[in-house]
């Protein structure tokens, strides 16, 4: 019976994860569509937006594989591995809208720098070692 309301309960996540989806692409499209009406479709701070916005999708297509892996009760190795490639494209995204200016000292903005640096290579790393355990 628990088991049952869970697989439910995993099913209705999924569902909302695919929803939120289909609002993000929606509402990226209309943002590169007002971008380009206005002009500011060039501007590289609009351009860095969308690669925000399209990297928080791709976030949440792995975040919805993860549950539907734990739907199927997938195997533990392919519930890491996109829960790996998820943190991956979180950290990617954050090197991406990385700004020096948002902190108060060049001390905090460079101690933010070599924590997402250190994280990345935490996560290549364990990409890297997953693959040679998995040939």
């Amino acid at each position: 019976m628990i088991n049952q309301f869970l697989h439910v309960v995993e099913l209705a996540a999924a569902a909302l994860f695919a929803l939120l989806f289909a609002i993000g692409v929606a509402d990226l499209t209309l943002q590169i569509a007002i971008a380009t009406l206005r002009g500011e479709i060039t501007d590289p701070l609009v351009v860095i937006g969308f690669i925000d916005v399209g990297l928080l999708l791709l976030i949440i297509v792995e975040v919805y594989q993860t549950v539907i892996a734990y739907t199927r009760e997938s195997e533990t190795r392919r519930i890491v591995q996109l829960v790996i490639y998820t943190g991956v494209i979180a950290m990617v995204r954050k090197a991406i809208i990385f700004r020096t200016g948002e902190y108060a000292t060049t001390q905090e903005a460079l101690f933010a720098a070599v924590a997402y640096t250190v994280i990345i290579l935490g996560l290549v790393g364990l990409l890297v070692a997953e693959r040679q355990y998995r040939e």
